[in-house]
């Protein structure tokens, strides 16, 4: 892959800047360093300048395609919709751009799998936001796990809870396995290394918006995921927790067991006449920041150095793959292989 010059800024545009985007952008002006916000797009009239003078950028587009043209841009973080991803991958790879990618980079096997070879026909870079890698919690845990500290795993979890206030019309079919539940199956795979699913049983219901479960709404979840080192794996997620956002792992091995994320916004504990109360998060921005930052620091120095990405698109494949043999699971009421959604 191809390097940039180590000794200035990588110019990175933004394509898509709704929130997770907003927040993306505002990393890339105002606390990463490594990076120049060059360049934001945004399909909305107006959005992309707004954006850009308060954040600097020389650049607004409302094209994203004008955006991979611009020889200022050396690289791409693409926050638009899930559905949009492929063919911007696609896009920026093929004019020679680096890119890093919410998840799901694809909403299905074979539009990620034309994503990773345009990717690779062009040499570029491709890195996938699963910030959990990046979290201090996570990565000290898989640190344990390659020092040989926490021996053969034999039970991990993973588990995410939001803190609600969505707008059901707004959420897809799949949501919870193919957005949600793609963070935890990702979890699972980096606190279990070398090993990779092999079958999936899962089961779901709307319990938060019961309402829309004709709609294909499913808003609670869990899945058991069998890997082939024998190891089981559950990951678990609803719409709504009452006291924040809630973002917790374990792997248990033959060596002992980690523990990560308690949802506390800081250490801090009060203890008063009705007893002990803590702060938790209330959003996955409070409860991540830095791990928000640390992904993209490490996709910039992936760029500079030509790569590879820490977490690529064969990555965003398998947890992809799960994610698609969940939602076939629950419809069928049945184990699902990853060979059966493979195929």
């Amino acid at each position: 892959m191809s390097q940039v010059d180590s000794g200035s800024p990588v110019g990175v545009a933004l394509i898509g800047s709704g929130r997770m985007g907003a927040y993306h952008g505002e990393t890339l002006a105002q606390r990463l360093p490594g990076a120049r916000l060059v360049a934001v797009a945004d399909p909305a009239p107006g959005t992309a300048e707004k954006l850009a003078a308060g954040w600097g950028a020389p650049a607004a587009y409302t094209d994203p395609a004008q955006a991979f043209g611009d020889p200022a841009v050396e690289a791409v973080v693409i926050a638009a919709p899930a559905r949009f991803h492929t063919d911007l991958i696609v896009a920026a790879a093929q004019a020679g751009k680096s890119v890093f990618c919410e998840k799901p980079a694809a909403l299905s096997l074979g539009d990620l799998d034309r994503a990773i070879d345009a990717v690779r026909a062009a040499a570029v870079v491709l890195q996938v936001g699963f910030n959990r890698r990046f979290a201090p919690d996570w990565a000290a845990a898989r640190a344990l796990l390659d020092r040989g500290v926490l021996g053969t795993p034999r039970l991990l979890r993973s588990v995410t809870r939001d803190p609600g206030g969505f707008d059901p019309s707004w959420v897809p079919a799949d949501t919870i396995f193919n957005e949600t539940l793609i963070h935890d199956f990702d979890t699972l795979r980096f606190l279990n290394p070398g090993a990779e699913a092999v079958e999936v049983y899962a089961t779901a219901d709307a319990l938060v918006e019961p309402a829309w479960k004709d709609r294909g709404l499913l808003d609670t979840a869990v899945v058991t995921v069998k890997f082939d080192n024998g190891a089981t794996g559950i990951a678990e997620a609803c719409f709504q927790a009452a006291y924040g956002y809630d973002v917790r792992g374990e792997v248990f091995g033959s060596g002992g067991m980690a523990t990560m994320g308690d949802g506390r916004a800081t250490g801090m504990v009060f203890s008063g006449a009705t007893g002990r109360a803590i702060d938790t998060a209330r959003s996955d921005q409070e409860l991540l920041a830095g791990a928000y930052v640390a992904e993209l620091a490490a996709f910039v120095e992936a760029v500079r150095t030509g790569g590879p990405a820490p977490v690529g698109g064969e990555d965003a494949r398998a947890a992809l793959a799960i994610a698609k043999a969940a939602a076939r699971s629950v419809r069928e009421n049945r184990p699902v292989t990853i060979a059966e959604v493979a195929r």
